[in-house]
């Protein structure tokens, strides 16, 4: 079983797991299946609004696809999120990659 089948089928199981969910994002967005990615990682920020790293990641699927407009709101989102839960690294590593693409 491939890790994508697998994931889908642990997510099948438990569709609120955010490791799998953001998982398949990330396998998703490796295999440049960038609408799936960006699909996982709407239902993982709906249901887990402050996995600052769905946001990261996201974004960087989103400039990948040269979609820079939506990764900056992403990374703003993020932004917001790693401010609320205190990750600092985080917010500082999207901050930078934000002032990139401005």
């Amino acid at each position: 079983m491939d890790r994508s089948a697998m994931l889908n089928e642990i997510l099948s199981q438990n569709p609120d797991d955010a490791f799998a969910r953001y998982g398949l994002a990330m396998e998703y967005s490796k295999t440049g299946e960038v609408d799936r990615a960006l699909e996982e990682f709407a239902k993982l920020l709906s249901t887990h609004p402050d996995y600052t790293a769905g946001y990261f990641m996201a974004a960087q699927t989103l400039v990948s696809a040269n979609r820079l407009g939506e990764a900056k709101k992403m990374l703003v989102d993020g932004i917001s999120s790693a401010g609320r839960t205190g990750n600092t690294h985080a917010q500082s590593e999207m901050t930078a990659l934000l002032d990139e693409l401005k």
